[in-house]
């Protein structure tokens, strides 16, 4: 039985037993007792298994025929991928600047407001397309996220709420947006350095207490494996943190959004675009990932390719070169794309979003846009 483990393993005294790990050992037991009541948790028959692949496609079906996971909360991506899926690893990559936070702060958001809405709604539970959300901040405090999602859907840029130069009405306008959502269910856990085993536990717990269906970790990069893996390089405990992350994703049977960085390699090729090669520090990243996405703004590249402006003085050709250089501006600005550059699932591909810089905002572009 799990208790005489319990015991038994308690009172193994031999000096090759790690105590962090024993804890975990005897929390991941309690966590799946209180779970299962105690049921086996290996193998599934075939009719348990086909009867929760049933449950998926007719909340798919229920959400207009592209959601069989959490929504993202952005329409063309959920077509592509069925939204985020249960069990799922998503790693979002990105060079700085490219939004990988305000993307992953949006599709949390999204999910946890459709929760939301959907049990106000009276809605049942398990066929709402929206979800609890845990986000794990290693980089951002949770004020500071807070202050982000606030920007975002009230419109007003997050510098001037920071430094409180707003107008009455603008101010009318931020109360207004944080009181529609000061019930959202979305958990901010911004202790810093947390081990892999650490942020399991409290996505365990946070489970059991708010039944959070979607887990986001800002970022992969920020968390520390175990003090052995550590000792054999970061290359080896980054490989234990995405397997880590893959096995919560399973263990939950919830989508788990990790953030990750790129190399510089990006920025000293011509294409700026990334690919799976510029994951960092570890193939393990794509070989544990069911789904990779690359947030890429050209817009942000743009920018500093920006030719000196035109005068009476300028010549012709460096008024052709800075024509050309504003009508391709026209063409980026505002616009983010998002690639699909593994999908476990489906299809690889190309997701083109509407991005406003100013409330670091993602949405779906306009038709024809």
């Amino acid at each position: 039985t799990v208790g005489r483990d319990l015991v038994d393993s308690a009172l193994d005294t031999s000096e090759d037993i790690n105590p962090a790990k024993q804890i975990e050992k005897a929390e991941l037991k309690l966590y799946e007792v209180a779970e299962t009541g105690g049921e086996d948790t290996g193998a599934k028959s075939f009719l348990r298994a086909a009867t929760m692949a049933v449950r998926n496609t007719e909340r798919a079906m229920n959400s207009g025929g592209s959601v069989s996971g959490v929504t993202s909360g952005l329409t063309d991506f959920n077509a592509m991928t069925g939204g985020l899926n249960r069990s799922d690893l998503l790693i979002l990559a990105g060079r700085p600047g490219m939004g990988k936070t305000s993307l992953a702060t949006n599709m949390a958001f999204n999910a946890a407001k459709r929760y939301m809405d959907d049990m106000e709604a009276g809605i049942a539970e398990e066929k709402s397309i929206g979800a609890p959300v845990a986000f794990f901040s290693l980089e951002m405090s949770a004020d500071q996220l807070a202050l982000r999602i606030l920007s975002e859907q009230s419109e007003i840029s997050s510098e001037k709420l920071r430094t409180g130069n707003i107008s009455a009405p603008e101010f009318q306008k931020f109360a207004r947006a944080s009181g529609d959502i000061e019930r959202l269910p979305l958990f901010i856990d911004d202790t810093p350095g947390l081990t892999i085993a650490a942020l399991r536990t409290r996505a365990r717990r946070l489970k059991r207490q708010h039944k959070i269906g979607l887990v986001v970790v800002d970022y992969l990069q920020l968390l520390t494996g175990s003090a052995k893996a550590s000792g054999d390089g970061r290359v080896q405990e980054i490989s234990e943190i995405s397997r880590g992350l893959k096995t919560l994703a399973k263990e939950l049977n919830v989508p788990v959004l990790a953030l990750s960085q790129l190399s510089r390699a990006v920025e000293s090729r011509e294409d700026k675009r990334p690919q799976l090669s510029d994951l960092r520090e570890s193939g393990s990243i794509e070989q544990d990932a069911d789904i990779v996405l690359f947030v890429y703004r050209d817009e942000y590249y743009h920018d500093f390719k920006a030719p000196k402006a035109v005068d009476g003085n300028s010549s012709a050709d460096e008024i052709a070169k800075y024509q050309a250089w504003q009508d391709h501006q026209l063409q980026v600005a505002n616009k983010a794309s998002v690639i699909i550059a593994k999908q476990r699932h489906g299809a690889t591909g190309t997701v083109d979003l509407r991005f406003d810089r100013q409330f670091t905002k993602f949405s779906d572009l306009a038709p024809g846009y």
